[in-house]
């Protein structure tokens, strides 16, 4: 079995401080037994203004946010799964959200950009959301192999989408990681019943990240960070407050279970999404 930790943060406008913040949960996550560590969503920066993040935005491989996950990596002997970065580079002028993977040298092992934009008005709130005006999706599922098994990235509004979590399945992934800012109103609605599903549909386990708590700019997240395995069992959850949350992924009795449970063989329908979002990957 090998321990992964999730970690909750309530970030806000300084980067500064926001790193302070995830380097001490990191070293609590290593201290722990981590190998594996997922950030938040926007773990370093949530601005007073969505367009706010395009003014912090980094060059692909360079820039200080990226260069702290490297150096915490290295430094803590931990793989890290760098919640969002903000990377630029899109012709239009938005930037990513890109969710960076670095392993226990420091070294960047991949890169996902969300596929899925948060554009909705929530029922019966004034509350609206339009992340395709600063960000430019992605269009690769990105799966990779780690010393916790082999990881699917997703981030956030993604966990809606099964189709997504079925081609990280059939590219082999064993578990997901999940690094979200999901508002307070669909938190309580949604969150924890979303994770579970994507995780016994596919019998993966699940690590999600959360934001939590008021921010600065005014927005609500619903925290409830946790690490459920492959049969839907939370295994750990911080309901409020920053920190970090550990357990067990136990892939032994995940790849027993799928011999003697074979559902992902069962599959009739939906295949050809699931091939089709796995040619067309990349990592």
């Amino acid at each position: 079995m090998t321990i992964v930790a999730a970690l909750q943060m309530s970030s806000g406008p300084e980067v500064r401080a926001n790193l302070a913040e995830a380097r001490a949960l990191l070293e609590a996550a290593a201290d722990r037994g981590a190998r594996l560590a997922v950030l938040p969503e926007n773990f370093a920066f949530m601005g007073l203004r969505d367009a706010d993040k395009l003014a912090i935005g980094e060059l692909d491989g360079a820039g200080p946010i990226q260069d702290f996950l490297a150096e915490s990596a290295r430094r803590l002997g931990l793989w890290i799964v760098g919640g969002t970065v903000p990377v630029t580079g899109a012709r239009d002028g938005r930037v990513a959200a890109a969710s960076l993977v670095y392993d226990a040298n420091g070294e960047r092992r991949a890169r996902y950009d969300k596929i899925h934009l948060f554009d909705v008005r929530l029922p019966e709130r004034s509350e609206s959301y339009r992340e395709s005006a600063h960000i430019a999706p992605g269009d690769a599922v990105v799966v990779l192999d780690t010393p916790a098994g082999r990881l699917g990235l997703s981030v956030c509004y993604d966990v809606r989408f099964a189709e997504l979590y079925r081609a990280m399945a059939a590219q082999g992934a064993q578990l997901f990681a999940v690094p979200a800012a999901f508002t307070a109103a669909t938190g309580r609605a949604h969150w924890e019943v979303l994770l579970r599903a994507r995780a016994i549909e596919n019998l993966c386990a699940v690590i999600a990240a959360g934001q939590w708590g008021p921010h600065p700019n005014g927005r609500e997240t619903y925290g409830d960070s946790l690490i459920a395995d492959h049969w839907g069992r939370v295994l750990a959850r911080r309901p409020h407050g920053s920190g970090c949350v550990t357990a067990d992924v136990d892939l032994e009795a995940e790849q027993r279970d799928r011999e003697s449970f074979p559902v992902l063989r069962h599959r009739v329908l939906g295949m050809e999404t699931a091939r089709t979002l796995t040619e067309n990957t990349h990592e």
